[in-house]
């Protein structure tokens, strides 16, 4: 079973310190998800644990199916069983979804056998079917630009869409439910959970409960300042919903000092 594990995490933006000792380690096949106030390094660890080459990582550790992902790429990262699904995913005009997913089986492919000449169109288009089914998506979508003029919901549910493709064994949802009304946010809640199980573990980043009424984490962790100070079951995201983040700052920060 693959984990991913982070160990006493530091991480500066233009020499700023946003993660301050961050430790968590999630398994293959469970749900976590991470709550927090905005500005307390949510995105900043999705966005470190794939790579992104704007956030420097000033000491820790991030270990993934026994590999020190600190010595990877974004792109072996991915290919060794990460996922991110973007909160603001980018458009990308005359690219078809279908296009831009069947480039990305076939570049993992070609990794993995130089010799691959690629999935082969009808088989792809079987599989991309089978998937679209999965997730209750209309087929047409398919030969849609990839997120030009979608709604924030059809963005998500491409991200999603992604994922059920790429099959990855831990996937990290950064803040998926963000500018979602009700209906969307359980259409892609839906899709999460049809592709979670035993073969795909997920770290969830929300501020809101709401999310976590569709998706069931076993393990809910609060991040303030930079670092994970709470971590519980499912019942620390309702105590959040009913008292909010007042008394986990009141806990864990310094009083100001005149």
């Amino acid at each position: 079973m693959s984990e991913l594990v982070i160990k006493n995490l530091h991480v500066s933006i233009e020499d700023k310190e946003i993660l301050k000792g961050v430790d968590l380690t999630v398994k293959q096949g469970d749900i976590h998800a991470i709550m927090g106030p905005n500005g307390t390094g949510k995105s900043t660890l999705a966005y470190t644990l794939m790579g992104h080459p704007s956030y420097t990582v000033t000491s820790g550790e991030i270990w993934f199916k026994g590999k020190n992902l600190l010595e990877l790429a974004a792109d072996e990262r991915s290919r060794l069983g990460l996922f991110l699904a973007f909160q603001y995913p980018v458009s990308i005009p005359g690219v078809t979804v279908a296009n831009f997913l069947r480039s990305a089986v076939n570049s993992r492919r070609r990794v993995a056998n130089h010799e691959d000449k690629g999935m082969p169109i009808l088989e792809f288009r079987k599989m991309l079917k089978e998937k679209m089914e999965l997730l209750k998506m209309d087929p047409a979508f398919a030969g849609r630009y990839l997120n030009d003029g979608f709604s924030g919901g059809e963005k998500k549910r491409a991200e999603i869409l992604q994922m059920a493709t790429l099959k990855p064994e831990i996937a990290i949802l950064d803040e998926t439910d963000s500018g979602l009304d009700i209906d969307a946010l359980r259409i892609v809640s839906e899709g999460v959970n049809a592709l979670s199980g035993p073969d795909m573990g997920v770290l969830v980043i929300t501020h809101y409960q709401r999310l976590l009424n569709y998706i069931k984490p076993q393990f809910v962790h609060i991040m303030l300042g930079g670092r994970i100070v709470e971590s519980g079951g499912p019942d620390l995201a309702l105590q959040l919903e009913e008292r909010g983040y007042d008394w986990v700052r009141e806990k864990y920060e310094e009083p100001a000092t005149a």
